[in-house]
């Protein structure tokens, strides 16, 4: 597995919440017999480019899971208006350097695969990039879908916008041009993201409920990185049959090795 040389200073913190609104107690769903925050922390630990692993909770529940299998759990607040707000105050009282690297990785991903998550911190490599995402080529059957997001990029192959909306409107059925799935996992520069976690919801982010929209609306740019690797997003309890036939594809790929704790 490739290791970006920011490997030395990146941080992984997963933001996971007992109460979420459409599925309670995601984080502690079982997964091929473990939780699915386990198989999120142990992607992570798979990618080999990051010197900490950290589960960000407000619920001694998850904490307490993620301590059974050996991994770290950082108590937070149930207040945090978003998971970056959460990833944040997680590393609070850490003192980080500025341009270190801090990567959110959504609860949700059990089936990520690690070699994405090397891709996105290989993206601070360039020094202008401040924050990135990893984005997938968008399927059609998907278009219609609100829970997968699309994206819009410019031609540095930075975000535009977000939406849960089908974009971009396509007049020509023919039109050569490619639409993207928005993979829920960001990275940031630790300055970048205590800038993010000062600034105020903007009206877009609330609108579609997608916290990125709020680096968007105040004018920080969000790199896109295209990864060819699929994933299956737990958002509904009928998501788990998909997530866990992609887990057992990545371990037929020979992508899950030994679980170490990091």
């Amino acid at each position: 597995m490739k290791k970006g040389t920011a490997s030395g200073r990146a941080i992984a913190v997963i933001p996971a919440r007992f109460a979420s609104t459409r599925f309670p107690g995601k984080p502690l769903t079982p997964l091929l017999g473990k939780p699915m925050v386990q198989h999120v922390y142990q992607r992570c630990v798979e990618s080999g480019v990051f010197a900490r692993v950290l589960v960000a909770t407000d619920d001694e529940r998850i904490a307490k899971a993620v301590k059974n299998f050996g991994g770290r759990a950082v108590m937070t607040s149930p207040n945090c208006h978003s998971g970056t707000d959460r990833v944040h105050q997680a590393l609070a009282a850490l003192e980080l350097d500025a341009k270190s690297v801090v990567v959110n990785v959504q609860g949700d991903e059990p089936a990520l695969h690690p070699a994405a998550l090397a891709a996105l911190v290989d993206a601070f490599k360039e020094s202008t990039v401040k924050m990135a995402t990893l984005v997938r080529a968008l399927h059609s059957e998907e278009r219609s879908n609100p829970n997968v997001v699309k994206a819009v990029l410019d031609e540095q192959s930075n975000a535009l916008y977000f939406s849960r909306a089908d974009l971009p409107y396509l007049r020509a059925s023919e039109s050569a041009l490619l639409g993207w799935a928005h993979v829920g996992i960001y990275g940031y520069r630790w300055a970048t993201l205590k800038k993010l976690s000062r600034l105020a919801p903007t009206l877009l982010e609330e609108a579609e409920g997608l916290e990125q929209l709020r680096a968007l609306g105040h004018g920080i740019a969000i790199r896109c990185c295209v990864t060819g690797y699929t994933s299956a997003a737990v958002d509904m309890p009928g998501d788990v049959a998909a997530a866990e036939a992609a887990i057992r594809a990545l371990k037929l790929k020979g992508c899950v090795d030994t679980f170490k704790p990091a």
